[in-house]
């Protein structure tokens, strides 16, 4: 379809797109969220013990940071709309058995099979939006699907937390049904198909099977203390990263990595993500079995994290592509850090206002001076036409790192035979909190080392310092897209 015949916004079917790219992505991101204030509830429901909750959020985790990519990529050649709407239908059909599920297995077993739906669904939105609408309105389509997804965002932990108290658990998860149909029926009748002319013939299925055999041998030897499966993971990344040196149709392009920003921002990611993964596991946790807050005032608890990052992301973003990334991805982990240090004091009966909000409030103006200059630095580091593969390689070592994180945390921090112990997870709390600390220290001294000041302009994209790009702007060209947003 020529570029001159494809939708505005402001007209009906570029306003159906919309509706179904920002619905789409935001059922995916919320599941999460609201699963997290969820685990205390699962636990007493299905008997189950931190390694249960762990695998809980891990399994669908693994298959989804196995195989965003691979899902993308089957969206540049089969069609974005097809692989959209199998994806939406998957998560539908999984939420089901999710909601079903009368054992941990099956529960584990179900969010295993949720994540490779959500794999198909969560990669499109922004690539369906680039190929779909006219490139006049593709920037304030971005915008708006950004926008309606950090509303989301805001009022899921909420919403959530009172249809557990309401409706129990599974309703969580019987809530995606009615809003996954209304994606098929949207996308089904209002998005046109678009494939990537230039995709690779081939699917780089022996690269993802490698990185899903490896990241699964990682978090069951995390979880479960088993040496040889860690030792076996590291092989298999070994592998992984043979294989894609050596494949003419890579599912991660190692030219992206000869970009020093990049690889830069990728090792932030790395170690700021595994902290975010750790934080956001055990903080609701803390709230419900130590401080005695209810699922509703647990998810109520983390909301001005969101509010605050709606507010400040966009003008951290603008002032990271006058000024450059590296100040604001320095001091932004730094201030995150001291967040955590103030959420120690959570104990027994905490208040609200003294004890949660301070440290809640810091870690959120932390990370609203983070995320954007982190994404701008992702994208400006590369040429506009790999933007969709950067972000998505991007987004994939973030689920990565969150995936390792919930799998080590507990049994670093002392905490996974302590859920019928208030006192024991309460002591484990704060050492896990510290250790989310060093991991943002880690990212802040990554940044500064490794983001030097600019020095030339490339216009090109290619080793482009950070302020190069605009912190939304490279977003506007992908046809082909990794995830909708980082976390």
């Amino acid at each position: 379809m020529a570029t001159q015949e494809l939708p505005r916004l402001a007209s009906a079917p570029g306003r159906w797109i919309l509706l179904a790219t920002v619905l789409g992505s935001s059922v995916a991101s919320l599941d999460a969220t609201v699963v997290n204030i969820a685990l205390p509830r699962i636990g007493e429901s299905l008997h189950t013990d931190v390694a249960g909750l762990q695998w809980t959020l891990n399994g669908y985790t693994l298959t989804l940071a196995s195989f965003i990519l691979l899902g993308g990529s089957l969206g540049d050649r089969l069609g974005r709309r097809r692989v959209f709407l199998w994806g939406a239908v998957g998560f539908g059909v999984t939420s089901v058995l999710c909601g079903a599920a009368t054992s941990i297995e099956m529960l584990v077993a179900a969010r295993i099979l949720q994540g490779v739906a959500g794999a198909m669904l969560t990669p499109g939105s922004l690539a369906i939006i680039a190929a779909s609408l006219d490139r006049r309105d593709q920037g304030a389509a971005i915008g708006l699907w950004s926008g309606f997804g950090g509303v989301a965002g805001a009022l899921g932990p909420f919403l959530g937390g009172w249809l557990i108290d309401l409706a129990g658990w599974r309703s969580l998860f019987f809530l995606n049904v009615p809003l996954t149909l209304i994606v098929v029926l949207v996308a089904s009748r209002h998005v046109p198909e678009s494939r990537d002319p230039d995709a690779p013939a081939r699917l780089d299925l022996p690269g993802a099977f490698v990185i899903a055999l490896a990241l699964g041998a990682l978090t069951f030897g995390l979880i479960d203390t088993a040496p040889l499966l860690l030792v076996a993971g590291v092989a298999l990344l070994a592998a992984f990263v043979v294989l894609e040196l050596r494949s003419d149709h890579p599912l991660v392009p190692p030219r992206l990595f000869a970009s020093r920003v990049f690889t830069a921002a990728n090792l932030v990611t790395l170690a700021v993500y595994a902290a975010l993964g750790g934080v956001f596991f055990l903080l609701v946790l803390q709230l419900q079995l130590v401080a005695g807050y209810s699922p509703l005032f647990a998810g109520a608890a983390t909301v001005p994290i969101t509010l605050i990052m709606l507010v400040l992301s966009a003008p951290a973003g603008r002032w990271a592509q006058r000024n450059g990334a590296r100040l604001p991805m320095t001091a932004g982990p730094l201030l995150a850090a001291a967040g955590l240090l103030l959420l120690t004091r959570i104990g027994p009966e905490s208040p609200y206002l003294r004890d949660v909000l301070p440290g809640v409030l810091i870690f959120g103006l932390g990370l609203a001076a983070l995320v954007a200059p982190l994404t701008g630095a992702v994208l400006g580091a590369v040429p506009a036409g790999e933007a969709g593969i950067a972000s998505g390689v991007n987004n994939a070592v973030a689920r990565t790192a969150q995936l390792l994180a919930v799998a080590a945390l507990p049994g670093l921090a002392g905490l996974s035979h302590a859920l019928d112990d208030p006192a024991a997870f309460d002591r484990g709390f704060a050492r896990a909190m510290l250790i989310c600390a060093g991991l943002l220290v880690t990212g802040s001294v990554l940044a500064a080392v490794l983001l030097r000041p600019r020095r030339t302009a490339n216009l090109d994209g290619v080793d482009c310092m950070p302020q190069c790009a605009a912190a939304t702007g490279p977003a506007l060209a992908p046809a082909r897209s990794g995830e909708d947003r980082p976390g």
